[in-house]
């Protein structure tokens, strides 16, 4: 049994590679496909009657890990510049805004027909609010520069609010004074945390000549991020800053504490160590949406009590969105579509206690709604000539 399961796993990765290096050309998120295709095994590994055990088991550490990765993978890209403050300032912007104002508009409706309190109904909508860094980043790498930067930007910092506001909400049984003084202090302690854990990691990446070296850096980065989430902390932060440091670690070298870890010599070790993330971060990512395509139901997808639902937000989403990008006076062209779900919002939806779950706002909803935003991103990619496409920005100001 142990060689057939090895040659299948291999097999499917070798498909997944295919559809991640096909998707420039065809315009599918590999995430699609993925689905599709784990979906498809179940389906035969039911008609040959191959008994397999509850994979669904799985998926939150994959999810957690492939999310540490892709958001570590995607800062590692970006550019820290005196030109892109204003590029940062509205993918922070559009991250932000519709996020409020979708979670509590979903959260009266989820209310007052799911007859549950606000909180409840806020902590069901906060997950359907978050843009996808793991589907949004992969389905945009082959984009300019400037549309690229924003999406990573936007779906980075959507990952880190979305978990924010979810924990915040979740976790104080009473909104009040003292829960925004305990959230204050956690985010001083995990700017503190990552402030010497990147100095210390970095140092480390520096140091160590072994011949394996980028494996134990990236062990104590998911170490660092799991202990930050045992006591509630907003561990993606520590996450996008280390990557973000590394990136631009030769634009810092004019800082004191920098100076020490000689940072010169660091550029070939973050450039290995970044082929070497991108590679982990596919296998992660491929297993984490096979294993969720595998978990995958034909009535779930075509419940139509849940696709009254999926619709709706669905439609909110976008709606909003075109509403906000007017305002922020983004090109809508393009980035109107990418604002996909998926990851995030599995791992928030498995977080939820069974006390906190709404009965109507179930797995068939979830999975329509990463169905329908996923394609709906896939059809905006193949009506746009994306090499063509470049975000227009005035970065001066």
């Amino acid at each position: 049994m142990t060689i057939p399961v090895i040659i299948s796993l291999c097999t499917l990765l070798l498909i997944a590679y295919v559809f991640d290096i096909t998707a420039s050309k065809t315009k599918i998120p590999s995430v699609i496909l993925l689905l599709l295709l784990g979906w498809g095994v179940k389906q035969f590994t039911a008609a040959l009657g191959i008994p397999l055990p509850d994979l669904s088991l799985f998926l939150p550490i994959f999810g957690t890990v492939g999310l540490i990765l892709i958001v570590l993978e995607g800062s590692l890209e970006l550019d820290l510049d005196k030109s892109k403050v204003n590029l940062v300032t509205k993918s922070f912007t559009v991250a932000l805004v519709p996020m409020i104002i979708l979670s509590i508009t979903l959260a009266y409706a989820f209310s007052y027909f799911g007859q549950v309190p606000f909180k409840i109904a806020l902590i069901n909508a906060i997950p359907f609010c978050i843009v996808s860094s793991a589907i949004a980043i992969p389905s945009v790498k082959h984009l300019k520069s400037l549309d690229k930067e924003f999406i990573i930007y936007e779906s980075s910092f959507s990952d880190i609010i979305g978990v924010l506001f979810f924990n915040f909400i979740a976790l104080n049984e009473f909104i009040g004074l003292h829960s925004f003084r305990n959230f204050v202090l956690d985010l001083l302690i995990i700017l503190a945390v990552s402030y010497l854990a990147t100095l210390g990691l970095s140092f480390l990446l520096k140091k160590i000549d072994h011949h394996i070296k980028f494996t134990p850096i990236i062990i104590c980065i998911i170490i660092i991020y799991a202990i930050s989430k045992i006591y509630h902390l907003p561990a993606l932060i520590f996450i996008l800053l280390f990557g973000l440091f590394l990136g631009n670690i030769d634009k810092l070298k004019h800082i004191k504490i920098v100076k020490k870890i000689q940072p010169d010599g660091l550029k070939e070790e973050v450039h290995r160590f970044k082929e070497i993330l991108i590679e982990l971060a596919f296998l992660i990512r491929a297993f984490f949406f096979l294993l969720f395509g595998y978990s995958i139901k034909l009535s779930e997808i075509l419940n139509l009590e849940a696709l009254m639902w999926s619709l709706g937000i669905v439609a909110g989403i976008f709606v909003l969105r075109l509403i906000i990008l007017k305002i922020a006076k983004l090109p809508v062209k393009l980035l109107f579509f990418v604002a996909p779900r998926g990851l995030i919002t599995i791992l928030l939806f498995l977080a939820i206690t069974a006390e906190q779950s709404i009965s109507f706002i179930n797995k068939a909803v979830i999975i329509q709604v990463i169905l329908m935003t996923a394609l709906f991103m896939m059809v905006g990619l193949m009506i746009n000539k994306t090499e063509d496409n470049s975000l227009t920005i005035n970065e001066d100001k």
